[in-house]
């Protein structure tokens, strides 16, 4: 059985994932950049209703059991360093999502977010395999999942929420 979802925190050496929640929506909004989105489906938001709009589902996921969306926190000063995600919790392949914003690039934040999430996942989760999907050209984010000895199981062209073209590989992370 799953824990609430909607008020989980997961703790690190140096970080806290805590459940997404409105008070993080301006954070959101002002570090959720055309430069973060360069390699993924979601373009930024234009306006900040478009940000409160996306909080607002990730909560109503996280408390259907459905998604676990995150905030990534600095633990010793409670700073935002971005969003994690897994999605499709009930399904036999979960996804992960995340980004870190583009000030807390190159401090191996993600990896350490990844790897919290996936111990979480291996308790919590009854699955097949975890998937990593990540646009080929992102190397700093394909050696997250690469770092858990994920292989390549898929790739496909795509287009990205700016119109930006993308060629998306899925790596398979096993328990």
């Amino acid at each position: 059985m799953l824990p609430d979802l909607t008020c989980l925190k997961l703790d690190t050496d140096r970080l806290r994932l805590e459940s997404i929640s409105d008070a993080y929506t301006d954070a959101i909004f002002g570090e959720f950049t055309p430069t973060i989105a360069t390699y993924m489906y979601p373009a930024p938001a234009q306006e900040r209703t478009d940000t409160e709009q996306f909080v607002t589902e990730a909560v109503r996921n996280n408390r259907q059991g459905r998604d676990l969306t995150m905030v990534i926190l600095d633990r010793q000063t409670g700073e935002f360093l971005g969003c994690i995600g897994l999605h499709n919790l009930t399904e036999p392949r979960p996804a992960f999502g995340i980004w870190v914003k583009e000030s807390a690039h190159m401090h191996g934040y993600g990896r350490e977010a990844v790897r919290a999430l996936k111990r979480w996942a291996d308790h919590y989760l009854n699955y097949e395999y975890l998937t990593y999907p990540v646009d080929s050209r992102n190397m700093a984010s394909r050696k997250i999942p690469e770092s858990l000895g994920a292989c390549i199981v898929n790739q496909y062209d795509g287009t990205g929420g700016m119109g930006q073209p993308l060629t998306l590989i899925t790596y398979r992370i096993d328990r």
